[in-house]
């Protein structure tokens, strides 16, 4: 039996660690042993990962979680009032060298300076929370595998991609796989080197679960008789939750019968609830939090827009076209691959202004929605022959 190692940061609700579930779930049990390393004990999802699955945490995170997310100048003074002179001097030291050398991997190498690498042998190990630089680190440094995979789930242009490190690490992974084709554009733009070992690997979905798990819920429980429009997504200004607030502002004003629903949830959350009052939303855009099982909601509703900022491969978007949903999409990483804009969806500029038109469109013609919904139910989404992509990366 061959043995998997998944590594990422926890299991929090949301697109990447639903797409290893769905991975998983194509993995055939009976001749893979598969194990989930996480940084954290922690995520919506954690009750989601099938039994036959090993959970692994790296205990040490949360001693070094705060130097690796705060600031230096924070993590120093820190040290200092808990009169840990010793420590505050090692990463003052540590960062001035990895400043002057353009070097990151020394501030990971003097945390994981007591680690040692796990005893067993893997025949795939993946860094999968790509690209998060301390996770890179620690698959090609502490784990033992006979193949080693990085992905890549976002728009390297949008999150402060580190070409200097990757040149460096990334060269060592037998593969790298990103999830959407004009994802995989951006990285061989900024780093050539890395295109001999790229390759596309589109996000894993199950339409029959997808429509067994939407059975099994309630959706909405409000007696509504508008449309109803939805969008799924931590709450966040990358997930662009905002221009939704402010288009549906535009909506009300011009006395559509709509209400906007977000499932998920987020740091945003406050700010959102600000906004939502300033707009004297709070009958119209509601804020249902986190649900690992959104399936009814997408069932139910009648629009289904993304106003992200940026994305990798959408998974959501992948999911409402199950249900053959019109989509208002914002032009992210991997939308053209994914809506033909007129036909299977609509798509706009990430600007509240184009959602606003882009939904005013599909709300005064039913004629466009149901165009669009009997476009989408003719596509046939099968990504089972990703699977093939990952198992040829074990054989060689």
């Amino acid at each position: 039996m061959k043995k998997i190692l998944f590594m990422l940061i926890n299991m929090n609700v949301g697109g990447t660690e639903k797409a290893l579930l769905n991975m998983i779930s194509e993995i055939p049990k009976e001749d893979y042993e598969i194990t989930i390393l996480m940084l954290e004990k922690y995520g919506g999802f954690l009750n989601s990962i099938p039994e036959h699955v090993h959970i692994k945490f790296y205990n040490g995170y949360k001693d070094i979680k705060h130097i690796l997310n705060k600031p230096p100048r924070t993590t120093v003074l820190n040290f200092l009032k808990a009169g840990k002179v010793l420590q505050a001097l090692n990463i003052t030291l540590i960062h001035l060298l990895s400043s002057i050398l353009k070097e990151r991997t020394l501030l990971f190498k003097y945390l994981l300076k007591g680690y040692y690498e796990i005893d067993t042998e893997y025949d795939l190990a993946v860094a999968y929370a790509g690209p998060m630089d301390f996770i890179s680190f620690f698959v090609i440094n502490k784990i033992k595998a006979k193949k080693k995979v990085q992905w890549i789930h976002f728009d390297i242009n949008k999150i402060g991609f580190n070409k200097r490190f990757a040149l460096k690490v990334y060269k060592k992974f037998d593969k790298i796989f990103i999830v959407s084709k004009e994802a995989k554009s951006k990285l061989i733009s900024l780093v050539p080197q890395l295109s001999g070992k790229s390759e596309v690997f589109f996000n894993i979905v199950s339409p029959e679960i997808i429509r067994n798990q939407a059975k099994d819920g309630n959706g909405f429980k409000d007696e509504f008789d508008g449309l109803r429009i939805l969008t799924i997504g931590r709450l966040s200004r990358e997930k662009g939750q905002d221009l939704a607030i402010r288009a549906l502002a535009k909506l009300k004003k011009d006395g559509c019968k709509v209400r906007w629903y977000c499932i998920g949830e987020g740091d945003s959350r406050k700010n959102y609830q600000k906004l939502i009052m300033d707009y004297n939303l709070e009958d119209s855009f509601i804020l249902l939090g986190a649900d690992t099982n959104p399936y009814p909601y997408l069932e139910q509703c009648d629009l289904y827009v993304q106003p992200s900022r940026y994305e990798g491969y959408c998974i959501t978007i992948i999911e409402a076209k199950q249900f053959n949903k019109p989509i208002v999409t914002t032009n992210v990483n991997g939308a053209k691959e994914q809506i033909v804009n007129g036909k299977t969806g609509l798509i706009v500029n990430i600007d509240e202004n184009e959602i606003y038109s882009a939904l005013k469109n599909l709300i005064d013609s039913s004629y466009l929605r149901a165009e669009i919904s009997s476009n989408l139910a003719k596509e046939n989404y099968d990504t089972s022959l990703e699977m093939i992509k990952i198992f040829n990366v074990m054989e060689g």
